[in-house]
């Protein structure tokens, strides 16, 4: 039987074209994120399967590509239990292992601490446009920085390389995951409760209003609760000023502090970003990782219809792995809906060397042959691009293909003359 020359399900080969949109959108990415102070990092594609299973991932932990022990630690005939078996896996996002970098070398690490990462992760998710089960994550993160100057640098670095990218009218939602609490509280929600009360209104663009509202009542919760709940989503959106409104009606149940500081973000953004992109306060807005503890954010692209991107600070982490907790705040950028968007436009990338392809006809070699090799490195070092090929019989039908890869001049070598 033939050998499948398809790629596993939800997983691509990546043509020339998009490779090369690719490598300028990660060099972009990495020139802007160097000026914001952000240092690469690496680190491995297996995690051990404790802290990737450590119930602060979300419905991510569902998606795990487990990896089976290996020689005589696998032992299927005495194995009682998944634990037997398994211990590692593929990581599914770029945090947890930064985290177990940051607890592993803090004290070779600065603080604050900001580090960019740019890696493939795996999830066993059902593949859709835009996602797929082995992609592209690109981080920024900074540890060690508990004031709200976190959040501004991660925005405003963020949001700078998807301008230099040609991104227009895209939104920055952002909200607090003390002030979904409050609300919750406030409306009769027990503390126990808020992680279910919150993975129902993460669907509320999906469902709506009604539809949050049914769900929660269908789990048992008073229509008192829920209607108290619903109304403030409903006062919020009529309010001239959503936060301000929220910090009143909820005094006693936000902490101190939260709503100034939340202000003070949002007031920062606006006083110094370019007109690209606009930052608004979305009170509906949950993340699906357990582990976000303050302010949440995320990229709404227009012409993609969903989330390009996202982040948000996570206080304890770091706590789990070293029993201290530091503060942590990270974005991360979609990058291959960013890479969807940019193909589907039919994206250029600027400033590409001129391309020339040197055809050269099948017989001629000797001296004749280092002449042309000669010549295609004197144009190398002009910043040419030069490719050094083997002219096909179908001479046409190779220089269109050609054409598709960029390539907008031709010389063809023959064995009667140099050059023609």
């Amino acid at each position: 039987m033939a050998l499948s020359k398809k790629p596993v399900t939800g997983m691509k080969d990546i043509l020339p074209q998009e490779m090369q949109v690719r490598d300028y959108v990660t060099g972009v990415i990495k020139e802007t994120y160097a000026k914001f102070g952000f240092t690469p990092i690496e680190t491995p594609c297996v995690e051990n399967i404790a802290n990737l299973s450590n119930k602060q991932g979300g419905e991510n932990e569902k998606l795990i590509f487990k990896i089976l022990k290996r020689g005589e630690k696998l032992n299927l005939e005495t194995a009682q239990s998944e634990a037997d078996l398994v211990d590692g896996g593929l990581r599914y996002d770029l945090t947890v292992p930064l985290v177990r970098f940051y607890s592993n070398n803090a004290n070779s690490l600065p603080t604050p601490f900001k580090a960019l990462q740019i890696g493939n992760v795996w999830r066993a998710d059902r593949p859709q446009r835009g996602r797929y089960r082995q992609f592209m994550q690109c981080d920024i993160d900074i540890l060690g920085e508990p004031s709200n100057l976190a959040e501004i640098e991660l925005i405003l670095a963020t949001t700078t390389t998807l301008s230099k990218l040609g991104f227009r009218n895209f939104q920055i939602r952002i909200n607090d995951r003390q002030i979904l609490k409050a609300m919750a509280s406030y409306a009769g929600f027990a503390e126990a409760d808020y992680d279910q009360v919150f993975i129902i209104l993460d669907k509320m663009d999906k469902i709506g209003a009604d539809g949050v509202k049914r769900e929660l009542m269908e789990l048992g919760y008073s229509e008192e609760t829920c209607d108290r709940y619903m109304v403030l989503f409903t006062q919020i959106e009529e309010a001239d000023n959503g936060p301000a409104f929220i910090a009143q009606k909820l005094s006693d149940t936000l902490p101190q502090g939260v709503m100034t500081s939340f202000m003070e973000i949002i007031d920062s953004v606006k006083a110094t970003k370019e007109d690209t992109f606009e930052i608004v306060f979305d009170p509906t807005l949950v993340r699906g990782m357990s582990y976000y503890t303050g302010t949440i954010f995320e990229i709404a692209m227009p012409e993609f219809g969903g989330s390009c991107g996202g982040g948000g600070r996570y206080d304890k982490m770091v706590g789990k792995f070293t029993g201290n907790d530091v503060p942590a705040c990270g974005f991360s950028i979609g990058f291959e809906r960013i890479i969807l968007l940019l193909m589907e436009r039919g994206f250029e990338v600027p400033g590409a060397p001129k391309k020339v392809a040197y055809l050269i006809e099948k017989g001629v070699e000797g001296e004749r042959l280092s002449q042309i090799i000669a010549q295609a490195q004197e144009a190398r070092q002009d910043g040419t691009q030069v490719l050094v090929v083997r002219m096909n019989k179908n001479k046409k039908f190779q220089k269109e293909n050609l054409t598709k890869e960029g390539y907008t001049e031709f010389v063809d070598f023959y064995k009667e003359s140099l050059k023609s």
